[in-house]
């Protein structure tokens, strides 16, 4: 009876295991493609309405800090997200190299000049927002092709118990 509860046991947690990876490496991805875009927009459009973030007490948006903590929260959950699906699915390189180059184009958007700032901005940003989209597509690419031959296993497992029976 021991026993029958423990292996019971053991595939509820590796479903819970296998569920938690799934949602967090699809969450993952949606969250860095939002900050990464949030980030980018937050850059573009500071220009345009920093002039009316002291009236609606907001100017702490205009900041330098509150720019470098968007970014740096964009690339941690893209590293993190990136070397998930890297690790555990897919073994494609490119997406941790989009996240690390639109990183580096990020934060040294400021040696280029002002004129070419927002081009750098927008590079970044869609470098990193290319980077979550293929791994997203390589990470459920990946899953398929796994759930596939899980139930090929299962079919033929299931194949092989009909052929001993009928044998024995």
């Amino acid at each position: 009876m021991k026993m029958l509860y423990y292996n019971i046991l053991s595939v509820f947690t590796l479903q819970q295991d296998k569920a938690l990876q799934q949602i967090s490496t699809k969450f993952l991805d949606k969250f860095g493609i939002w900050t990464s875009g949030l980030c980018a927009i937050h850059c573009l459009m500071m220009p345009l309405i920093v002039v009316f973030l002291p009236l609606i007490g907001a100017s702490f948006l205009a900041a330098e800090w509150f720019e470098s903590v968007i970014l740096s929260i964009s690339l941690i959950v893209g590293l993190w997200s990136t070397l998930l699906g890297f690790h555990k699915y897919h073994r494609r390189v490119y997406p941790i190299l989009g996240i690390v180059v639109g990183g580096v184009v990020y934060w040294n958007k400021h040696f280029v000049g002002e004129s070419l700032e927002p081009a750098m901005i927008a590079l970044g940003a869609a470098l990193i927002i290319a980077a979550h989209v293929s791994n997203y597509r390589l990470t459920q690419r990946a899953r398929k092709h796994n759930e596939a031959l899980h139930l090929l296993d299962e079919q033929s497992q299931e194949v092989e118990q009909d052929h001993s029976k009928g044998i024995a």
